[in-house]
């Protein structure tokens, strides 16, 4: 710790600490302050539009005015261009009168959200899934899109486990947060012959898009993860932690098409974490075997005879149509996004 300068009190460099907080706790409310207000403006201007095109002949022309009027009186404002005020008024009529805009999951994102929430998604339930999950894990708008264009609601829970048999308290709730069915794993940049090993090096050196893949709260532990038991070695692919529900989660992959036996090694993992790694305070370690391709049946009857909490999920590289994925955010945006760098910094790589 660095000497104080003489004279000053012992308590000085404590008290500067919590005085920065201070600071970056109120820069933070102010943000989020000027977020919300802006995006209440944006929803009240888009309702005075639809109100007043339901009464009078208000086209396009009119908006080309409005735009540039707006423009005019306050020249120091963006956001009011001919597009963005057909953006408001899509954003007044997909969340309606009812509700102030404050209230709902998009009244807590960034217009950018709430801009490719209308543009990429139809059904305004859906929209509301996806702004309400934006918003209690702070995605970015590229892993926004990236979820939206691989469909993320269609995937989480999907993956066949037997979790809720094995832990009848919760395995309901943590199915729809680890079990999902397929992983889209387009990212790592590699063909369908990739052997298991290839796999997991993409996998750790792309690291935060792998992690976000599987969601949100999944921290990395280690990848050939070492257990010494009785003298044998013993090595996990990958270990992960799933922090909200404070478990380690065993990564088993299998480039291959789905076998029963498969599930015997990852059995032994999960009860040999449980045993050498788990504290008494930590919940039950869970399970996931990633695999190439699978038959759910067959899955289904190995999962009747594993004794600990498992889920079976396949990964692709070919989920979407040609055109959705050149319309994905690259690879970089999206490291870059999760891991708060800029776009066109060097890709940061874990070891």
């Amino acid at each position: 710790m660095p000497q104080l300068e003489p004279g000053l009190p012992e308590d000085y460099a404590g008290t500067v600490t919590a005085l920065k907080a201070l600071v970056r706790e109120a820069q933070h409310h102010a943000q989020r302050v000027v977020n919300t207000a802006m995006i209440e403006l944006y929803w009240n201007i888009g309702r005075s539009i639809l109100e007043r095109q339901a009464d009078e002949p208000w086209g396009s022309r009119v908006l080309d005015r409005l735009a540039r009027d707006l423009k005019a009186e306050f020249p120091h404002m963006r956001g009011f261009s001919r597009t963005n005020l057909y953006n408001m008024r899509a954003f007044a009529a997909a969340w309606g009168n009812s509700t102030p805009i404050v209230q709902t999951p998009s009244g807590q994102l960034s217009w950018s959200h709430n801009v490719t929430l209308l543009n990429k998604v139809d059904n305004h339930e859906l929209r509301t899934w996806y702004a309400l999950r934006a918003a209690r894990h702070g995605w970015s708008v590229a892993v926004l899109e990236h979820q939206i264009l691989t469909d993320l609601h269609a995937r989480v829970g999907a993956a066949p486990n037997n979790l809720e048999a094995r832990l009848p308290s919760e395995g309901t709730d943590l199915a729809r947060e680890v079990a999902k069915d397929p992983l889209v794993l387009d990212f790592l940049g590699l063909t369908e012959e990739a052997q298991e090993h290839a796999i997991e090096e993409a996998m750790t050196l792309r690291m935060a898009q792998t992690l976000a893949e599987f969601g949100p709260g999944f921290a990395f532990v280690g990848r050939q993860h070492h257990l010494n038991i009785d003298g044998d070695d013993f090595y996990i692919d990958l270990l992960l932690y799933h922090v909200p529900s404070d478990r380690y989660v065993v990564v088993e992959l299998k480039a291959g098409k789905f076998k029963p036996e498969n599930l015997g090694q990852l059995n032994f993992y999960v009860a040999a974490v449980n045993d050498i790694l788990r504290l008494s305070r930590q919940a039950p370690t869970v399970g996931i075997l990633v695999c190439g391709s699978k038959s759910d049946r067959v899955v289904r009857y190995a999962l009747e005879g594993s004794t600990q909490p498992l889920a079976v999920t396949s990964y692709t590289y070919e989920a979407l149509p040609a055109d959705e994925r050149a319309s994905l955010p690259s690879p970089a945006a999206i490291t870059a996004a999760l891991e708060h760098e800029q776009p066109d910094a060097p890709e940061s790589r874990n070891p």
